[in-house]
C-alpha cells in the first residue's frame, strides 16, 4: 500500500520542527532518530522511514525527554508523532525497502547515472568542497556554477523568499550571476572532482561572449574531466549586452552559440533554456539544430520580491534600489512543468535527454517531472534551504514508489504521464460533477467551507445548528474549492460522478 497516495501523517503534523543540524532531540534516545523521521515525513517519505523503526514501539510509555530537548520547547509533539508512525504508517507497510538502488540507475545520454538526481548550476555546486561534499552525500552528479570568463562582483545581499505561514520559504528570489572563480581555477576543481569521484557526474554550466568563447569555454570543460556541457542561455541575471536569458529569447543565437559549443567537444551538450517566454519550443528545436543532444529546464523565473513598503513613501532615494531577479522553489514548480510537459510532448525534440528542474522538494515532485519527460533532474533552492541530506528521501521515497509499482527501472517511468496530459480543456468530461464528500468526524465547525463557497463558488453550502456543512446538490458545480480552503482536510471528493442538470 503506497501510503504516500493518502498521507495519513503530513508536514503540518509536526509544523513547528526546526528540522535541525545534529538534533538535540536524538540526544535523549537510544532507540530511534526521530530528527530522521521527523525529515523523512517532511519530505513525504514517512513509508520508509517507519520501516527503519525497530519493530517494538519504544515511545508508548515513554515520558519524551526527546521534547524537552527540542530547540523549539517541546512545540514538536515528537512522542505522538512516532506512537502514529507505529499504529498508522508502520502497521500499513506491505513492500519492504528495497535492498538496493539499482532501479535508480540512468543515463544521460548515454553517460551513466546511479540515480537522477543532480545539483543544479547555482552556488550549492560552486567549489571543490561543496561538490565533494554532495557526492559523499549521495547526489549522482553536480551542474557546476556557470563558469565564465566575466568579472563577478557579486551584491549583498542578494537573496529574498516568500515565506508560508510556518516560516519556510515557498518561492525564493536570487540576484547571483556567475562563478567568481577564474576559469584555471574551475578547471582545477574539474580534475579533483574527477580524479577522486570518477564515477561522478560533472554537468560543466558556461557562458560565452561569442562563438569563440562558447567553444572554447566547452573545450577546456572537456579535456579537464567534464562529462557534459549545459548551455547556460538563461540566466536573468545576466541580460546585460546579450547574455544569459536575452539569448535564450532568440533561437537563432541559441541555435549559433550551440553550434559553436558543440563543434568544439565531443561530450554531450545540452542548452539551458529561460522560461520567461510564452513557448520554450522555439528556442529548443534551435538548439536542436545547433546539434544540442539535450535540454535543460527550467531557469529562474524573472521575479520582484521584497518591496518594503514603508520606507518608500517618505524618500525612496535613500533606501537602495531593487532589482528583478530570478524566481525559484516549490511555488515555480506548476510552471516548470508546463515547460517540461511542452517539451516532452513536441516530436521534433524525439530522442534529447531533457534534464528537469523547477522546484523539485520531494521524491514526488521528481517523479511528476518525470512523468513528463524528465529524464534527470536537477535541484538548487531546497538545497539551500535544507542541506544536501535531503537526497536520502529523494532517493528512498523514489526507490520505494518503483518497488511499490512493480517497476524495475526508473527509465520505466519517463513520460508515462503525457499520454494523459491535454494542452487544452476541451477534453475534460463536463457533462457529470464530482460532489464534496463531508468527514464528519474530523469537523471542527470553523465555516471556511461555507464562506469560500458563499463568497467565492456558487452558494451550495450552508451550516446547520451545529456548525457542520450542509451540501445542497442543486446548486453544487463540484468545483471543490472547499476542500482546498478547509484547514483539517474534513471535505474528500464524493465516490462518484453524477450527472449535471447546470
Amino acid at each position: 500500500m503506497l501510503l504516500q497516495e493518502n498521507q495519513t501523517i503530513k508536514r503540518v503534523d509536526m509544523i513547528h520542527c526546526a528540522l535541525c543540524a545534529d538534533a538535540p532531540c536524538n540526544d535523549a534516545c537510544n532507540e530511534i532518530e526521530p530528527s530522521d523521521i521527523l525529515r523523512s515525513i517532511w519530505f513525504k517519505n514517512e513509508q520508509t522511514a517507519a520501516q527503519r523503526m525497530p519493530e517494538k514501539n519504544p515511545c508508548i510509555t515513554c515520558p519524551a525527554p526527546c521534547e524537552k530537548l527540542c530547540v523549539r520547547s517541546g512545540k514538536v509533539e515528537i512522542r505522538d508523532i512516532m506512537n502514529r508512525m507505529y499504529s498508522q504508517v508502520k502497521k500499513e507497510c506491505e513492500t519492504p525497502i528495497p535492498n538496493n538502488e539499482d532501479a535508480l540507475k540512468c543515463d544521460i545520454c548515454g553517460i551513466p547515472l546511479e540515480n537522477p538526481f543532480l545539483l543544479s548550476s547555482s552556488v550549492v555546486a560552486s567549489t571543490y568542497e561543496m561538490c565533494a561534499n554532495a557526492f559523499e552525500a549521495g547526489w549522482a552528479g553536480v551542474c557546476f556554477k556557470t563558469i565564465c570568463s566575466l568579472d563577478i562582483h557579486e551584491a549583498s545581499p542578494r537573496f529574498s523568499a516568500i515565506t508560508g505561514n510556518d516560516g519556510s520559504i515557498v518561492g525564493f528570489k536570487n540576484i547571483e550571476q556567475l562563478s567568481d572563480h577564474s576559469v584555471a581555477e574551475n578547471m582545477e576543481i574539474f580534475r579533483r572532482l574527477k580524479e577522486n569521484y570518477p564515477s561522478k557526474f560533472i554537468l560543466a554550466s558556461i557562458m560565452g561572449q561569442n562563438e569563440d568563447e562558447w567553444g572554447e569555454l566547452a573545450r577546456l570543460c572537456e579535456e579537464n574531466g567534464a562529462d557534459a556541457i549545459e548551455l547556460n542561455f538563461s540566466c536573468p541575471n545576466m541580460a546585460e549586452g546579450g547574455l544569459g536569458s536575452d539569448i535564450g529569447q532568440v533561437p537563432e543565437l541559441v541555435e549559433r552559440f550551440t553550434r559553436a559549443a558543440k563543434n568544439a567537444t565531443n561530450i554531450p551538450v545540452l542548452a539551458k533554456l529561460t522560461p520567461n517566454v510564452a513557448s520554450m519550443s522555439p528556442a529548443a528545436e534551435a538548439a536542436k539544430r545547433g546539434g544540442a543532444d539535450g535540454i535543460a529546464a527550467i531557469n529562474t523565473i524573472k521575479s520582484i520580491t521584497g518591496l518594503n513598503i514603508h520606507t518608500y513613501v517618505a524618500a525612496p532615494a535613500v533606501h537602495g534600489h531593487s532589482a528583478v531577479g530570478g524566481y525559484s522553489g516549490n511555488a515555480v514548480k506548476p510552471i516548470a512543468l508546463r515547460f517540461i510537459s511542452e517539451l516532452g510532448l513536441n516530436p521534433a525534440l524525439n530522442g534529447m535527454h531533457i534534464s528537469a528542474m523547477g522546484g523539485v522538494e520531494t521524491w514526488q515532485d521528481a517523479l511528476e517531472f518525470m512523468l513528463l519527460g524528465g529524464e534527470s533532474v536537477q535541484v538548487t533552492t531546497a538545497v539551500m534551504q535544507y542541506g544536501y541530506r535531503i537526497i536520502d528521501d529523494l532517493k528512498a521515497g523514489l526507490n520505494m514508489y518503483l518497488a511499490e509499482k512493480g517497476y524495475r527501472s526508473v527509465k520505466e517511468v519517463i513520460g508515462l504521464g503525457l499520454d494523459t496530459l491535454s494542452s487544452t480543456t476541451d477534453t475534460l468530461e463536463r457533462d457529470t460533477v464530482i460532489f464534496p464528500r463531508f468527514i464528519k468526524e474530523r469537523c471542527i465547525g470553523c465555516g471556511r467551507c461555507m464562506i469560500s463557497c458563499k463568497d467565492g463558488g456558487h452558494q451550495a453550502i450552508k451550516l446547520d445548528e451545529n456548525r457542520r456543512p450542509v451540501l445542497n446538490g442543486k446548486k453544487c458545480v463540484g468545483c471543490h474549492l472547499c476542500l482546498l480552503v478547509c484547514p483539517q482536510k474534513a471535505i474528500a471528493p464524493g465516490i462518484k460522478r453524477v450527472h449535471s442538470y447546470h
